[in-house]
């Protein structure tokens, strides 16, 4: 759900109805910016009116990038947007042809963030190489991947070898 609040966007996170044995009933509620992406903790109290804001999520092809940003496509309309980085998560880990989903402000139409699938299946293109008989402990080394971030891998890990990585945090997950 999403919420016009302190001159602001926010999306509920969390929320939890409390009813206190004296006094009213009030509900303790954590925020997402939409815009900055920080989260904040308030409580409203019982009878609060908030205005919601209606949003919608559509699926958006990324295409390239240039010095305006990062070129998506709609996949229903064909038509082409340019959206910064700053509104992108996980785009450290954004590959051409990969399928976003894309949240826009269904009132004003504007583009308010972008999300990356939050697991992608991304191929090493550096690592040093692992030493025969070092699996058994739980090190990592660092791993540049196809896009250019680095990733923490297992030493078991080799330049070549496809990696799902979490977008949300930049961990490794498994071997694809």
């Amino acid at each position: 759900m999403c919420i016009k609040f302190n001159n602001g966007l926010y999306t509920v996170v969390e929320f939890l109805h409390v009813k206190p044995g004296k006094g009213p009933a009030f509900v303790r509620t954590k925020l997402r910016n939409v815009q900055t992406g920080r989260v904040i903790d308030n409580t409203f109290s019982v009878g609060v009116k908030l205005e919601e804001v209606r949003i919608e999520k559509r699926q958006f092809q990324y295409l390239y990038k240039d010095d305006m940003g990062y070129n998506f496509m709609n996949n229903e309309t064909y038509e082409q947007v340019s959206i910064p980085k700053e509104i992108i998560n996980g785009v450290d880990f954004l590959k051409d042809g990969e399928t976003c989903d894309v949240t826009i402000h269904a009132d004003t139409d504007t583009i308010l963030f972008a999300d990356v699938p939050t697991k992608v299946v991304l191929e090493v293109t550096y690592t040093e190489p692992g030493l025969k008989g070092d699996t058994a402990t739980n090190t990592l080394k660092p791993a540049t991947v196809e896009t250019g971030a680095t990733v923490r891998v297992p030493l078991f890990i080799n330049t070549g070898d496809k990696i799902k990585v979490n977008t949300t945090d930049g961990s490794y997950v498994e071997r694809a």
